[in-house]
């Protein structure tokens, strides 16, 4: 899980999100949504169990109880993290959900791992071990993802969005997570390995079209900055060679466009920022507009500062 996290936050190549509260969000689906999580399916358990009978809750609880309660407890930190100022947009949102879900998925596979491993079998503990390390533990990290770019891409387009967005995201993963937990469920009670086989078919399908929505999210974020450079070039904040060096995931790390003697990183750092900061500045309104037109105006002078810097 931990290498899984570490690929999606190099992935994030355009503003990678800080180590601090990506780590954090991660801790959260560690232990956080596990609590929670646990709290709420003993909660809606015992309605479930009047209702259908406890054989039936007991077997079928995975299908019924836990999407409803996992993905609104792994997506909780998401409604912290989304109104600080390290959540730009959609990109953003899904690194954060991403790495809330693998937190959860880590914990709860450890939990699987440990009670198969009581069985003595060697043979389907590394079955489990495979399955829930490239597939259970994925899915979460899918769910969750979805979740946090639907908050990520309303973040800024007032609450209308917000209202559409977050039922969309949560029915999202709600049903990734109730398709995948269901599959297994029906093919175990009825003996049915074709549709677990499908089942990780459908899965390899649904990880691809939620990595395609992470990569339409990185453009928008790649556009936006784009578009906001052009603009400070014009405005003589900095030189167009820069800010087409700094749009390009490729060129930022290489060639000579940086006069020597300016910090490369820190400089696209502040520049990249800088666009993003104007973008939120100009969809926000009353304090929140306040407070990113002022980053605004101490990133123009960070950038200039760090020009200042270049070797004659």
């Amino acid at each position: 899980m931990l290498s899984f996290l570490g690929l999606v936050w190099w992935l994030d190549r355009n503003d990678r999100e800080p180590l601090w509260l990506f780590g954090l969000t991660f801790l959260w689906g560690v232990i956080g949504a596990v609590f929670l999580a646990l709290i709420g399916s003993e909660v809606l358990m015992q309605p479930l169990a009047w209702i259908a009978g406890a054989d039936v809750a007991e077997r079928w609880s995975a299908v019924l109880i836990a999407p409803l309660i996992e993905e609104p407890s792994k997506a909780a930190i998401l409604f912290a993290v989304m109104y600080s100022r390290h959540f730009d947009n959609a990109s953003d949102g899904f690194v954060y959900g991403a790495a809330a879900g693998l937190g959860f998925g880590m914990t709860e596979n450890f939990l699987y791992f440990s009670d198969v491993a009581s069985y003595g079998d060697a043979g389907t503990w590394l079955t489990t071990v495979f399955i829930r390390t490239f597939f259970s533990a994925v899915m979460h990290a899918c769910a969750t993802s979805c979740v946090g770019a639907a908050l990520g891409w309303a973040r800024f387009r007032g609450l209308i969005p917000k209202l559409v967005c977050l039922p969309l995201g949560f029915g999202a993963a709600m049903g990734m997570h109730a398709l995948w937990n269901g599959m297994l469920t029906v093919s175990s009670e009825y003996g049915l390995p074709d549709l677990s086989a499908l089942n990780f078919v459908l899965f390899i399908g649904e990880f691809l079209l939620v990595f395609l929505v992470f990569q339409l999210a990185l453009w928008d974020e790649r556009a936006t900055i784009r578009r906001e450079l052009a603009d400070e070039v014009q405005q003589g904040t900095l030189p167009l060679a820069h800010a087409s060096a700094i749009a390009s995931t490729f060129k930022r790390g290489n060639g000579p466009w940086l006069p020597s003697g300016v910090p490369r990183w820190p400089y696209v750092r502040a520049v990249i920022t800088l666009a993003l900061r104007k973008h939120q500045c100009r969809n926000t309104r009353g304090g929140a507009h306040a407070f990113y037109a002022d980053e605004v105006l101490r990133l123009r002078a960070e950038v200039k500062g760090l020009q200042r810097l270049a070797r004659v």
